[in-house]
């Protein structure tokens, strides 16, 4: 019987930034329709490890999978439109209204019915297209913002997406009201998501399993329970005491 590949696979990946390492012969796996979140401290290497699996980043060492194919053998274009992204801040185009920003992806693509599609993500995350479309980006507030980015990043219906600090910046009901909305997402659609996060609460919520990393190493790799259960270094004991999360 055949086993299939993991939906992502970073692969003993390293990568320097002049004399910086960023990433340590990083190996991490997420299985199709699984949600990991990266953790750790600025600097961890948890944005390079994210933009390598877009290409965003190209590796120095080591191989980057989608679906078992080596991304070096992949259009970085075309594998960055099949890819949902979501960066820091969102990036959304300031002079484009909220329905164009979410068409970007599917106009690259040529798809004839982006209109549509772009409805259909706007209502996914929770705005009415009727009230949402025409406006400008700054008349939104900044959870409504981080909504349409989240739409931009589902509108082509991606296998993937890839989520940098989406709710970061973010007061604690917009917070909380994001969160719950992924979650709802995730139910619906069993994307296959990996995200950034400087907050283990967050991560234990939204995530299947939560990857540890310190200065461009992976520390443990595991579900929330398994990190509470057996911390696998006194850096995950000191990280879960930090955050005040109990054992289990």
């Amino acid at each position: 019987m055949s086993i299939e590949p993991p939906a992502l696979r970073a692969e003993n990946v390293t990568k320097r930034y002049g004399p910086r390492i960023a990433l340590d012969n990083v190996t991490v796996d997420v299985g199709a329709g699984e949600c990991v979140a990266l953790i750790g401290e600025s600097g961890a290497g948890k944005t390079t490890l994210l933009r390598s699996f877009n290409r965003l980043v190209d590796p120095d060492e080591g191989r980057v999978l989608v679906a078992g194919v080596d991304v070096r053998d992949l259009d970085p274009f075309v594998l960055r439109r099949r890819t949902g992204y979501v960066p820091q801040g969102g990036g959304l185009l300031p002079h484009w209204r909220v329905h164009r920003n979410v068409e970007l992806v599917p106009w690259l693509c040529h798809l004839g019915n982006r209109s549509a599609l772009a409805r259909r993500a706007l209502q996914l995350v929770g705005l009415d297209p009727e009230l949402f479309a025409s406006r400008w980006p700054r008349e939104l507030s900044g959870g409504q913002r981080q909504r349409v980015a989240v739409a931009r990043a589902l509108a082509v219906n991606p296998g993937v997406v890839l989520l940098d600090e989406p709710f970061g910046a973010l007061d604690a009901i917009s917070r909380a009201d994001l969160q719950s909305t992924f979650v709802g997402i995730r139910r619906e659609l069993g994307v296959t998501s990996v995200l950034v996060t400087h907050d283990l609460d967050e991560a234990f919520l939204l995530a299947d399993r939560v990857v540890v990393m310190r200065d461009g190493r992976v520390e443990q790799a595991a579900t929330p329970h398994q990190l509470r259960e057996s911390p696998a270094s006194d850096y995950v004991t000191q990280l879960l005491l930090r955050a005040r999360v109990p054992a289990a």
